[in-house]
């Protein structure tokens, strides 16, 4: 499992709910009943999950913590799902596109949008982006070239 949070520690700790959405659309919420970290990714066990047949249904598995859950994060940084979606503009009101994707962690994540059949990796820098997430819309003053790339 590969881990999309900064609080790992927190979310598959014993005790902690997750909402599991399994490759074939269903969903269910599931208890973490024990957690270690082998090489920064975590090892979890699931309530109901007590047999190597049980877990391989679980493979390719979405793991998620409801909303109500999120803690608070420091101004300029954003849950993925809070971006995912959002309209992307330049400065100029030019329409860029939708963000269909968020990569890279803390610190070096960009904004993947796509639009008009063409896709852009947008650096989350707070000189490039002003984002309104009640808005649902992200302004940026792409460098010179980003979006010719």
């Amino acid at each position: 499992m590969n881990p999309h949070t900064d609080f790992a520690e927190e979310r598959f700790r014993p005790g902690a709910e997750l909402h599991v959405r399994l490759t074939d659309g269903s969903r269910r919420v599931a208890g973490v009943t024990s957690s270690r970290f082998h090489r920064g990714r975590p090892i979890i066990g699931l309530t109901g999950v007590d047999s190597l047949d049980d877990a391989e249904r679980y493979a390719g598995a979405e793991l998620r913590i409801p909303e109500s859950a999120q803690g608070a994060l420091p101004p300029g940084q954003y849950y993925h799902h809070q971006l995912m979606g959002c309209e992307v503009v330049t400065e100029a009101g030019d329409p860029v596109g939708r963000v269909i994707g968020v990569e890279g962690g803390t610190g070096q994540s960009r904004i993947v949008v796509g639009g008009a059949g063409r896709r852009h990796e947008i650096p989350m820098a707070g000189d490039i982006c002003t984002v309104d997430v009640d808005q649902r819309r992200i302004v940026i003053r792409p460098p010179e070239g980003l979006l010719d790339l």
